[in-house]
């Protein structure tokens, strides 16, 4: 399973994928729509995914998408 998040780090909204930062600095908006095109991406390549979001309050919501093919 792959896990994409979006997150609040160090005053700054980053996109992380497995632990591994990919992006920083962007808008909260912008970081949620690249986040998603990944998970689109590797839902299309058959992998389950784990994306969590961050919000405003500091609530983390979580949504799973696709099935890992076997």
């Amino acid at each position: 399973m792959v896990q994409i998040a979006v997150i609040m780090k160090d005053g700054e909204w980053a996109v992380f994928q497995d632990g591994s930062m990919l992006e920083r600095g962007g808008r909260r908006s912008s970081c949620i729509e690249r986040a998603e095109a990944i998970a689109f991406e590797a839902v299309e390549r058959g992998e389950a995914v784990e994306l969590l979001i961050h919000d405003y309050l500091g609530e983390v919501k979580t949504r799973t998408m696709g099935t890992a093919r076997d």
